[in-house]
């Protein structure tokens, strides 16, 4: 079997499952902060000095249909807001619903 970490700069994961796990631990750690909104979120998942954060925060918002300073239920949100971040992250999301739950149920 290939080693799983071949890139130096990113972890790289054995399946999708676990790097979108990794996702909803760092959202639920997000939230034990006091991060409840879009905006506070998004801004410290893709800060200003790597992102356009505001378009990054425009685009999820969007995705979640909620306005970017709306308090959020992360919880009641997760698997929509994980889509919308892979797909701002990768300008495509390509994992299945069952994916995505799956990783959800891991964390």
């Amino acid at each position: 079997m290939a080693p799983t970490q071949t890139d130096s700069a990113f972890i790289q994961f054995q399946s999708p499952e676990w790097g979108i796990r990794a996702i909803v631990k760092i959202l639920q750690t997000y939230q034990k902060h006091g991060l409840t909104t879009i905006a506070q979120i998004i801004s410290r998942w893709a800060p200003n000095t790597e992102n356009d954060t505001p378009a990054y925060i425009k685009n999820v918002a969007w995705q979640c249909g909620v306005s970017p300073d709306e308090p959020i239920v992360l919880s009641d949100c997760m698997p929509t807001l994980i889509e919308a971040i892979i797909q701002q992250e990768n300008g495509q999301q390509p994992y299945t619903v069952a994916e995505i739950e799956k990783a959800i149920q891991l964390a």
